[in-house]
């Protein structure tokens, strides 16, 4: 009982409120609030995953409909993820069955205290049209699928009978350039408050006269009252230190207490300023958070307890470049779209957090969310792991790319939509650019940009605005990016020079929302001049669309227009569908909207691929697989981004018993300015990089032999890195490493268990595409399995996987509740199987 009791005081008010060092914030904004994704019911209708068409009943909403039929599942849940993939559905989408109808219910009991309460449900996304029910009676809903939105139970809540929440989603009607996903897809959260509370998101901190030794703390705060009668309400506002994990520190600072007054049903605001001295701020390298925690209290009582985490920083854009406290830093970043793999758009806060560290261990800190507002765990995880996040809006204005896009909602929605995205997000410190828009049909349409940008404006003035161009000349030309704060381009920087001398533009500062789009597939190498076959591409990261460019070429525009900001490129991670260049989708042509002849070449293409019928699920894009496995591009990446870090790697892999006698080209990325090469104790000569214009060493003499090839890196004359491989003998055995040892048993973190094929001598073996069976027993259970190969059309959740160039991945969780030993064994016929345990606890 002692557990239960602790799990309890953990979640109610008066321990929110009152525990001091010991609080643990559960999510920002009202303390109350308890996690809702259990005990669901599902049953899809409308479009089936086969094809077929089951058309809805009447009254799916009842409280007295008989669902015992229905699915039994905990959220989130993405129902296109479930598959099959299918030829006859569309490339761009991943050939996933996403488009359907989605019926959700849940039961659910309030407890005797919860009486004279508000109660809120909270969604953080919902895929998409989303509507919603309790007890019959409709409470409203929220089309945008990437939005999150909070609907008031209070006025039908029956608080001593059971509760009946019904959800019906509907992606027949909606459509996208990549995987949307489908259904509720995204955490729910019960919010509990008093009658007098804190709005939803309803604070804002801002943090002015930053010096090293003292800032000025600006906390604005709207307070509702839901009573029948005027209320006389105290504000009591404290500010604590808060670690990694969500736990209080010491306090460091109180506001003083204040007083409003409010009539029945109406809301008030309060601002209050106060310094503080011998902080610590937020930055990158150094992530300090702060919380205000803010309570409400009528009558002596504590209504309402509301947290706001922050940080304190500077940001500072100008021709000079990006200032964060003061400090000139690079954007290194990447485009990520919101799919998680093999798990589809259901949000898994484990997944996300490997795909961070991923991504900073190649050296990026920036990320923008292409091309949506993302799960609100996205950004607290950059406040805590120090990333800076681009957090973007839309991909469709009132002019659709699709005939289902966004277009649908935006003269109705887009002021709403924008105004939850910056409500939600103002006071993560980690959020330092906002986005309006990417490559939207309306770019030249300077009414149509200066008036959202108002919208941002009127909620936050600290942050600047962007939007990403790919039509840059035609933005400029018609004065719609003066309306901008930061003018962003994606890949078209060939008249960069020309808009650098133009007096609207000469000091505005540029960034590349999008760069690069090179392609390549993790470990496939062709030669004699091939990059592409049986819809691979070839791993020496010298492919791309028209439009985009090498890393190379961008590393180069960059040095050449060093006031640039930086650059994202496109993408940091493979993504569920929009495969590339195997991708006869027509908005493709978008790119070439002002250039006629590379638009009728791509139009060819486009007609010719859709006869072919491409096999691709995923995207091309990645600097890392889809399973999560670096390309070696993400090693060009790494030795550009990160300079400090002594590092070399070599390419291709060294099994070509095919290639004996002819020639294999060797590239070697390095973070070294210069390099030999050896082949089996051979050298093939030292080259040197020039700076600025080489980012890559290439040996195309290299007459290929079996054995080993090694290359050594050096910097300022001195041995800086080194890196050696080998051609293997033949696969003997399967290893498989994961990458926690203990998880939790809350059903929620997963471990990630990378397969590996080597030989006797434990090398990978990098042509090895084995068929694997993967069986976990014990506590846990096996969630999804992939490969990283594009092309591959077996189901995520399936337990047999073949490897894919020698690697496959498994995810695995604990049972719920479960203690104990988790055992993962991988087979194949013919090698020595591998079993690994971790722990649930």
């Amino acid at each position: 009982m002692k557990k239960y009791f602790i799990l309890y005081l953990l979640t109610t008010l008066a321990f929110t409120c009152f525990a001091k060092e010991k609080t643990k914030m559960i999510r920002q904004g009202n303390a109350e609030v308890e996690l809702f994704n259990n005990d669901w019911k599902f049953y899809r209708y409308g479009l089936q995953a086969d094809g077929n068409r089951i058309e809805e009943p009447q009254n799916l909403s009842g409280t007295d409909l008989n669902d015992s039929n229905w699915r039994k599942l905990t959220l989130p849940h993405d129902f296109g993820i479930e598959g099959p993939f299918r030829m006859d559905l569309a490339g761009n989408t991943g050939r996933l069955p996403f488009q359907g109808i989605g019926w959700y219910r849940k039961s659910f009991k309030l407890s005797k205290e919860d009486a004279g309460k508000q109660i809120y449900i909270d969604f953080d996304g919902v895929m998409a049209y989303a509507e919603v029910w309790l007890n019959e009676q409709y409470i409203g809903g929220w089309p945008y699928g990437y939005n999150s939105f909070r609907l008031d139970l209070t006025p039908f809540i029956k608080s001593d009978a059971e509760n009946v929440l019904a959800v019906r989603t509907n992606t027949e009607k909606w459509d996208s350039r990549w995987y949307p996903g489908a259904g509720i897809y995204r955490n729910v959260w019960l919010v509990k408050t008093g009658k007098t509370h804190v709005a939803h998101w309803g604070t804002f901190i801002t943090t002015t006269d930053i010096t090293d030794q003292s800032a000025q703390i600006n906390l604005e705060i709207e307070i509702e009252n839901n009573q029948e009668t005027a209320v006389k309400a105290k504000v009591v506002t404290d500010i604590f230190e808060i670690n990694a994990n969500d736990l209080f520190g010491k306090k460091v600072l109180s506001f003083e207490n204040e007083d409003i007054q409010l009539v029945a049903h109406t809301s008030g605001k309060i601002s209050q300023s106060k310094k503080i001295t011998n902080y610590k701020k937020w930055d990158i390298e150094s992530p300090n958070r702060y919380v205000a925690q803010t309570r409400i209290i009528v009558d002596g009582k504590t209504d309402d307890c509301y947290y706001t985490p922050f940080g304190i920083r500077t940001i500072e854009f100008s021709r000079n470049g990006f200032f964060l406290n003061g400090r000139k830093i690079e954007i290194k970043g990447v485009c990520n779209h919101h799919d998680l793999g093999a798990l589809g758009a259901a949000f898994n806060k484990s997944a996300l957090i490997r795909q961070i560290e991923i991504m900073q261990k190649m050296g990026c800190n920036s990320i923008r969310t292409s091309h949506n507002p993302p799960a609100p765990e996205l950004l607290e995880l950059a406040d805590k792991m120090g990333i800076l996040i681009m957090d973007e809006a839309f991909d469709a204005w009132a002019k659709g790319k699709r005939e289902w896009d966004y277009n649908k909602l935006y003269d109705e929605w887009h002021e709403k939509d924008l105004k939850a995205l910056v409500f939600r997000d103002r006071n993560h410190p980690s959020v330092f650019v906002w986005s309006i828009g990417n490559e939207v049909m309306e770019q030249r349409n300077v009414e149509m940009t200066k008036h959202l940008v108002d919208i941002v404006k009127s909620m936050d003035k600290t942050r600047p605005v962007t939007n990403g161009y790919n039509d840059p000349d035609g933005g400029r030309e018609s004065g719609a990016s003066t309306a901008l704060d930061i003018m962003g381009v994606n890949y078209f920087f060939q008249q960069q020079a020309k808009w650098d001398a133009d007096e609207r533009y000469k000091n505005k500062p540029t960034v590349g929302t999008e760069t690069s789009s090179c392609v390549s597939t993790r470990g496939v190498y062709y030669f004699d001049g091939g990059i592409r076959k049986d819809f691979q591409i070839s791993s020496y990261d010298v492919d791309h669309p028209g439009w985009g460019c090498t890393p190379d070429k961008q590393f180069a525009t960059n040095a050449e227009y060093p006031h640039l900001l930086g650059e994202y490129v496109w993408t940091g991670f493979d993504y569920l569908g929009e495969p590339t260049p195997f991708n006869s989708d027509n908005t493709n042509l978008l790119n070439f909207r002002t250039n006629p002849s590379k638009k009728a070449e791509l139009e060819k293409k486009l007609e010719e691929l859709k006869r072919l019928q491409p096999p691709s699920r995923s995207s091309y894009f990645g600097i890392v697989d889809l399973a999560g496995f670096p390309k070696d591009r993400y090693y060009i990446y790494q030795a550009h981004w990160r300079p400090e870090l002594p590092m070399v790697h070599i390419l291709p892999h060294w099994n070509w018993p095919d290639r004996t006698g002819k020639t294999v080209p060797v590239h070697v990325y390095t973070s070294g300015t210069e390099a030999e090469l050896f082949v089996n104790n051979k050298s093939y000569g030292r080259k040197v990089k020039k700076e600025g214009k080489d980012f890559r060493l290439v040996w195309d003499n290299v007459v290929y032999e079996p054995g080993t090839v090694k290359v050594i890196a050096y910097k300022k004359g001195k041995v800086w890195a080194k890196d050696e491989i080998q051609t293997t003998t033949e696969a003997s055995k399967i290893t498989s490493i994961s990458d926690k040892q203990i998880i939790s048993n809350n059903g929620y973190e997963y471990a990630f268990i990378t397969v590996r094929i080597e030989d006797k001598s434990g090398n990978l073996v990098p042509t090895a595409n084995h068929k694997l069976k993967i069986d976990v027993t014990g506590c846990g259970e096996l969630v999804a399995t992939d490969n990283g190969d594009p092309t591959s059309f077996v189901p995520f959740q399936s337990n047999q996987r073949e490897a894919f160039n020698g690697l496959a991945l498994a995810i695995v969780k604990a049972k719920t509740g479960e203690k104990g030993n988790i055992k993962i064994k991988v087979d194949s016929p013919g090698l020595k199987p591998a079993q690994i345990q971790i722990r649930s606890k």
